[in-house]
């Protein structure tokens, strides 16, 4: 689908990105990049342990920046190296499929990390060669990653994964995606008996609720392809905030956002 209207037509980041260090945390706050710094003894950064040293310091450090939990925000957290281990691997051969792929990576690596690498985050870039394929690994404990993600969370930001509902509507064909992270986890096409505000809850009312029931949360955001002016009112029936999606040529209506998408990836 025009490689998924070219990554939404290529969002921007998250407007909240943290990084992490022993020092302290490094933060960019309107356009501004600021620093906070810990006392001594917050964090002892390694691949083999919790990182955290002093859990209530480190949560009101990143409290105090955040200025109070409020709305929940999607942001960026960027760990310190060496919590993570990082490795090219290489390989003859490398499979197509996503779960042989990591199957594949956990048994290279499994005798070379200080953690159950089954319970671990994998993270990998497939870099082709001419004779062989360079993959590059990252693999950090999920119990590192769970204790520097929870004060963020506490503070109302969401570092990781975004659940996204995406609303498009043409004529009297709807389409309507569920996007988590980067991976596409529902898409539903329905033909409309009239175009208007309730036969379109009709169908996201129930999308949200299988959303909530197989993903164990709320979408964070929804965008709207077509139809910007109904933005508001999608928000208020929803009960989420509702942004139309725009290029760099402009607002797609609801006949030509393939062509936006596919404009938009060919630069």
């Amino acid at each position: 689908m025009s490689n998924f209207l070219s990554r939404l037509l290529l969002e921007p980041p998250p407007a909240h990105v943290f990084e992490v260090s022993e020092a302290g945390i490094a933060y960019h706050n309107a356009g501004q990049i600021n620093f906070r710094p810990f006392e001594e003894g917050v964090l002892a950064v390694t691949p083999a342990r919790d990182n955290v040293q002093k859990p209530e310091s480190f949560a009101a450090h990143v409290g105090a920046i955040a200025g109070g939990a409020g709305k929940r925000r999607p942001a960026a957290l960027i760990l310190p190296d060496f919590s993570a281990r990082v490795q090219v691997l290489d390989f003859d051969q490398f499979p197509s499929n996503p779960e042989e792929q990591i199957a594949l990576i956990k048994f290279r690596v499994r005798k070379t990390v200080p953690f159950d690498v089954d319970s671990a985050v994998v993270s990998y870039h497939v870099q082709p060669c001419e004779k062989r394929v360079d993959v590059v690994v990252a693999v950090i404990a999920l119990e590192i990653v769970a204790r520097y993600e929870a004060p963020f969370r506490a503070a109302g930001y969401l570092p990781g994964l975004v659940t996204t509902l995406i609303i498009k509507l043409s004529g009297r064909t709807l389409c309507v995606m569920v996007e988590e992270g980067a991976s596409l986890r529902l898409a539903r096409t329905v033909e409309l008996e009239r175009v208007d505000l309730d036969e379109i809850l009709a169908v996201l009312h129930p999308t949200i609720a299988y959303i909530e029931d197989e993903l164990s949360t709320r979408p964070e955001r929804v965008l709207l392809i077509g139809h910007p002016q109904a933005a508001a009112e999608l928000g208020r029936e929803l009960d989420l905030p509702v942004t139309p999606v725009t290029s760099r040529h402009g607002t797609p209506n609801e006949y030509n956002a393939g062509l936006h998408g596919y404009l938009q990836g060919a630069g």
